[in-house]
């Protein structure tokens, strides 16, 4: 009895067993390959399946999304001979498990391998520049030819992406100075645009400015010429509507002329001619005959002479005070006889020349040394400075004495 229980619970565990193993499950996105007897049997997608128990066994479980994968940097040549680094980014999906399971052993590392070959190709046929700029170009090639060739191994790429391209340091070094000395070149030009427009603009306020502060200026003229345009109108309006006679106006003429001589820098006045027309309008206005014209005439003549005569005498006096003539610049100075100097006449020598020259004393001998005392036309008088003694040293001295 134990012993035929021990095996009816043997047989419900292979009963359990076999159940457990003959349900799968697959889940959204996946797909298993099943072997029967070590041959491919069937894929199978999402869903609950069936297989024969210890016949049929899984061989992979395969995810049909889309994968990322990315591979390390690869040092690639450029066509200028410059060693870049590059790592790359691929985007792919499993579109047959079969093919991708039966068709190559590993496709991860065949992608990679086929992504190293192709950037290289691409990129060697590249300066450092193209290279740099032309991204798009270098993913679509790549993508191009990995998806021709990993479409037999039933696996599509939708994308590759290159996430960075490092040149070597010193080209690294090299493109920042470039790069800062295009910088400061723009910051240059954008300063001299900004110095630029802000001289036009300040040239512009300038000019605007000065043609306005002309414009004022020539208003200002018009307007101070009419002014006094309409003053002098007015001006004679009132003469004309006073009726002013030729008296009227000779007595202001009288009134203003002490006005023109009491001026301080005034070195010169002018009596005009019709100053006695002036004193013949005074007289016929006060209805004087001739012999009260003529005294009335004479009165004021005098009266106008009397208070002008000291300021004309200071004038006079003022000017004349600094003048000095040549030869009264000669007083006080001493020469020497070079003949002998008498009463009438004699010639002495001065450093500018020879004079002529006559004394109101003695006789004063060739040679003697004399002062000048005064000039009398164009003679000196002269006198001795030692009349007991002559200039020993003088060319013209005697020497018999």
């Amino acid at each position: 009895m134990p012993f035929v229980s021990i095996i009816l619970l043997l047989v419900a565990v292979l009963v359990i067993v076999a159940i457990f193993r003959a349900v799968r499950i697959v889940k959204q996105s996946t797909a298993i390959i099943v072997e029967r007897l070590g041959r491919f049997q069937a894929a199978y997608g999402a869903g609950m399946h069936f297989l024969v128990p210890f016949i049929d066994r899984v061989r992979n479980i395969m995810d049909l999304r889309e994968q990322v994968v990315s591979f390390p940097p690869q040092p690639v040549i450029t066509s200028d001979n410059l060693v870049v680094s590059i790592d790359s980014v691929v985007y792919y999906q499993i579109t047959d498990p079969m093919r991708a399971t039966y068709e190559i052993s590993n496709y991860l590392q065949a992608i990679e391998q086929l992504t190293v070959t192709t950037l290289r190709n691409v990129v060697g046929s590249m300066d450092l520049e193209q290279t740099l700029t032309s991204r798009d170009q270098i993913n679509g090639q790549l993508r191009g030819v990995l998806d021709q060739a990993t479409g037999r191994w039933g696996i599509r790429v939708n994308s590759v992406e290159l996430k960075s391209i490092d040149p070597p340091a010193s080209i690294q070094g090299s493109m920042e100075q470039q790069m800062r000395a295009e910088r400061d070149r723009r910051a240059a030009i954008l300063t001299a645009e900004g110095v630029k427009q802000s001289q036009i603009l300040t040239a512009e306020g300038d000019k605007q400015s000065a043609i306005l502060r002309a414009e004022g200026q020539a208003q200002s003229a018009i307007l101070k010429a009419q002014g006094e345009s309409r003053a002098i109108l007015q001006v004679f309006d009132a003469i004309h509507r006073g009726n002013a006679d030729p008296k009227l106006l000779a007595y202001q003429y009288l009134q203003t002329l002490p006005k023109i001589a009491n001026g301080s820098s005034s070195k010169m006045w002018i009596v005009p001619t019709e100053f006695t027309a002036a004193f013949d309008g005074i007289a016929g206005a006060l209805g004087a005959n001739v012999t009260i014209q003529v005294i009335v005439f004479v009165v004021v003549t005098v009266a106008l002479l009397a208070g002008l005569r000291p300021f004309l005498k200071g004038r006079i006096d003022r000017s004349a005070g600094d003048v000095r003539t040549n030869t009264d610049a000669l007083i006080g100075k001493t020469g020497y006889v070079t003949e002998i100097v008498g009463e009438r006449h004699g010639r002495i020598q001065f450093s500018g020349g020879e004079w002529s020259a006559r004394t109101e004393g003695a006789s004063i001998p060739v040679g003697a040394e004399v002062r000048v005392d005064r000039i009398d036309g164009a003679t000196a008088v002269v006198s001795a400075v030692k009349p007991t003694q002559l200039a020993p040293t003088h060319p013209y001295a005697d020497p018999a004495s």
